[in-house]
């Protein structure tokens, strides 16, 4: 045998002479199944079955992404279950005596007729009715409300409409219909009535037409006729007095002082001393209206007396009276007091002091003679204190306005209004509205120009305080003396002694 670096490749004697590394061949190994699952697994992974389909329209990537959207949708549609109806079987109607038996046996309520249970069957003794029988009479219980009338509260209640006008017209005659408050209540009775094709006829009706007064309506001899009911009322007034403690208002309260006449009172006396100098031994004492009907009930009204005893300084008594029409607080003296400032004519800010100043549409400099307020077209305007219109109409560049004059010399005067709402002579109360806000006359935008004289001669009204004094004399002096005895001779209602400790211990009291 021949070795092949011993022999040329070239040399003679034909396959024989091929060397055994060329002879032999070599086959390859067979793979084993765990390297064909290795190799799956490698190409599943490689495998991306979710596609996006917005990308490479058309690729083979996108084509196979397309078919396992569409496989899918398939299977989720062929495993989706059917719907087919149940048919299931429908119970036989109850026979008619099944269902008396069981109507008998059930319990029905009352609103719904309530036709079960056992019955009767009726006998030969029981005649039907050809109609229902009424009641004799009805009574009834009507209440006014308001912003009603007498009239349509008793149509509503079941009167006949012209019985109903004439029970009106009847009260009418004896009191005003607008005494009557919203809120009273009106009993009446109502008759039988000939068939029910008709309004049952008014039998009688009453009502408190006012505090003293009882009203009623009744027939007699077919007829209507009104029946005036007095009642007696006792006018004394309600005196309460107590120790201030550690607060006046508690301790009054305490007393039985209705809460408004507290504050009256308050405000009274606030017109001559400061509040917070009350003491806590000061003593006050109130008078107010007071009403107390035969009935049982009672009415208060307004505060006519107010006094405080005072530990230190001067006592304070104070009556109203009524003096030039109109009602105010005087001392014991015979001297009406009340002092303050002017009130502000509009709520607007100041855009422009008195002085002097450049004019904004002439031009140059010149005094201003009063003060300019801010504020919207429309706005009401209100007199500063009392007093008598003097002027109101058109005033060269003033445009519209109202001149008041007032007590002790002082006038004041609104200028550039759009609207005027006195009258020249007319006499106005402070606070009440005489025109509106405009821009009539040498004016730039709308706004109030208010001015202040005192005998005449212009002053700054935000530098103006006023004292304003009401002297009584003679027979008006005498009269106000006369009731203010008898108010002062009034007894005391209620326990001092027990407001004084209330008071003293300053406890809220529980008053209903």
């Amino acid at each position: 045998m021949y070795q092949f670096n011993d022999m040329g490749a070239g040399q003679g004697g034909g396959a024989a002479t091929l060397s055994l590394d060329r002879s032999i061949v070599r086959s390859p190994t067979a793979p084993g199944l765990g390297d064909r699952l290795q190799d799956l697994r490698a190409r599943i992974e490689e495998l991306d079955l979710v596609t996006d389909l917005g990308v490479r329209i058309g690729s083979r990537e996108w084509l196979r992404g397309l078919g396992t959207c569409a496989a899918l949708s398939y299977a989720a549609w062929s495993f989706a279950p059917g719907i087919e109806p149940l048919h299931g079987a429908t119970p036989a109607p109850m026979p008619d005596a099944h269902w008396e038996e069981a109507r008998t046996l059930a319990i029905a309520p009352l609103a719904l007729g309530a036709d079960t249970g056992r019955r009767m069957a009726p006998t030969d003794a029981v005649e039907p009715l050809t109609d229902t029988p009424e009641r004799p009479r009805i009574d009834l219980l009507a209440t006014l409300g308001r912003g009603d009338g007498l009239a349509r509260v008793l149509e509503r209640a079941g009167v006949a409409g012209a019985e109903a006008e004439a029970v009106a017209e009847m009260v009418a005659a004896a009191i005003t219909l607008d005494e009557i408050k919203p809120g009273t209540t009106i009993d009446i009775t109502l008759g039988r009535r000939p068939n029910k094709t008709v309004a049952r006829p008014l039998e009688a009706l009453t009502f408190r037409a006012r505090f003293d007064l009882e009203l009623g309506v009744e027939r007699m001899n077919g007829a209507l006729a009104l029946k005036r009911i007095p009642i007696a009322v006792d006018d004394t007034p309600l005196r309460i007095q107590g120790k201030v403690g550690s607060s006046l208002y508690r301790a009054a309260r305490a007393a039985g002082a209705p809460a408004k006449a507290i504050e009256a009172y308050l405000r009274a006396i606030a017109t001559q001393v400061s509040i917070g100098s009350i003491g806590a031994d000061d003593e006050f004492d109130i008078i107010i209206e007071h009403r107390r009907a035969a009935t049982g009930e009672t009415e208060t009204g307004k505060l006519l007396y107010a006094a405080l005893e005072r530990s230190r300084g001067k006592d304070i008594e104070l009556m109203q009276w009524d003096h030039g029409g109109r009602t105010q607080w005087f001392e014991a003296s015979g001297v009406g007091k009340s002092s303050g400032m002017l009130q502000r004519p509009v709520p607007g800010r100041v855009t422009s002091n008195f002085g002097k100043r450049r004019h904004p549409i002439l031009g140059y400099t010149r005094m201003h003679k009063g003060m300019d307020f801010r504020a919207g077209h429309g706005t009401p305007i209100l007199a500063a204190t009392d007093g008598r219109v003097s002027f109101a109409g058109r005033s060269g560049g003033y445009g519209k306005q109202v001149r008041i004059k007032h007590d002790g010399g002082i006038a004041t005067s609104y200028s550039h209004m759009s609207r005027i709402a006195v009258k020249s002579g007319e006499r106005v109360k402070q606070g009440e509205v005489i025109g509106y806000v405009g821009s009539t006359g040498l004016s730039t935008g709308p706004h109030l120009h208010y001015e202040l004289y005192r005998n005449g001669v212009p002053v700054n009204p935000a530098s103006v305080k006023f004292t304003s004094r009401a002297q009584l004399s003679g027979r008006d002096l005498a009269n106000f003396r006369s009731q203010l005895r008898r108010l002062q001779s009034v007894p005391v209602a209620g326990s001092k002694a027990e407001a004084t400790a209330v008071a003293d211990a300053g406890k809220k009291p529980d008053i209903a």
